[in-house]
């Protein structure tokens, strides 16, 4: 069963609005309903659909800053995965990766796509491995798909969920809790590594990824724990088996080849795959699709329209 939300929490202050936009609940998997956000486009379920996917610890909505510039042709849709955003995870939920696959398999199956529809998965980060393992469950659903460095991740490449992880260990002692919105939008521009945003897509993620609280302040709605442990899972998503009978065009972008992260194996990843194009962004670092919507946007369009 569908059904469409309209939250009734709200914050304003200087910098930031912090409020539940309306967003239709979708049931997954594990007893999990996802959120699916609509950022604009034709009002015409025939119409070309953008499926945006985001990234470990963001949300749907971060998508808002780039859906501007392609909304006109396409319709833009916004998962929120298990575990973030306004997604309804119950306590005890497995955060394996395989359940981020049946959360897009249930956004293709919800009946809110058109059966006609042509459809394009675009992605950052652990949102590429979930189009991916859709894509491979669901051959033809997707046109084309883009993906900004995806954690696609070769054997032997990241620790295995048994040994400790870095990136898992600095999740899990995120701050969860600020005063305010703006509070922690500040926090966020003024340090490594969110400071990279572009404003815009900073406050879209402020805005989607906090919950107002009873006395006031505000809480990631994406756990530190639940972060850290789908951090852990990434080695383990099995993913990379699934590359070679992979039967779309998939363009992998990636940012600074120095930098630690998905860029480091990205060319492993476009080289697996039949039809895969690596494309590089020497200027721009792993939040490329939040650092610089417009020729992030630019790209996609491109991208997509040469699969009609």
């Amino acid at each position: 069963m569908l059904a469409l939300w309209h939250g009734c929490a709200s914050y304003s202050g200087a910098t930031v609005t912090l409020a539940e936009p309306p967003y239709t609940v979708i049931p997954s998997t594990d007893g999990v309903s996802i959120a699916l956000h609509d950022l604009g486009g034709p009002d015409d379920p025939a119409a070309p659909v953008l499926l945006f996917s985001h990234a470990t610890g963001f949300c749907g909505r971060v998508w808002e800053p780039m859906a501007t510039f392609l909304s006109a042709r396409y319709r833009c849709l916004a998962i929120d995965y298990r575990g973030h955003g306004m997604a309804d995870t119950p306590a005890g939920t497995s955060l394996d990766w395989t359940g981020l696959g049946d959360d897009v398999m249930a956004v293709l199956d919800s009946g809110l796509i058109g059966p006609d529809s042509k459809v394009y998965g675009v992605a950052h980060s652990m949102g590429g491995a979930a189009l991916t393992m859709a894509a491979a469950r669901r051959p033809g659903a997707f046109r084309a798909l883009w993906l900004y460095e995806p954690v696609i991740v070769p054997p032997g490449m990241l620790p295995p969920p048994s040994v400790a992880n870095p990136m898992a260990e600095a999740a899990a002692r995120r701050r969860e809790f600020f005063d305010s919105a703006d509070e922690a939008f500040a926090n966020f521009a003024s340090k490594p590594p969110l400071n990279q945003l572009h404003p815009d897509a900073l406050r879209s993620y402020v805005r989607g990824g906090f919950v107002v609280q009873s006395d006031g302040q505000v809480r990631l709605r994406c756990r530190p724990s639940t972060e850290a442990a789908v951090y852990r899972g990434a080695a383990d998503s099995g993913t990379w088996e699934l590359l070679a009978d992979l039967s779309l065009p998939v363009a992998v972008i990636t940012g600074r080849p120095g930098e630690f992260g998905p860029v480091q194996f990205a060319p492993m990843v476009a080289r697996a795959l039949p039809e895969g194009t690596l494309v590089n962004f020497p200027d721009r670092g792993h939040f490329g699709p939040l650092e610089d919507p417009a020729s992030m946007a630019e790209h996609v369009r491109g991208w997509v329209q040469r699969f009609p």
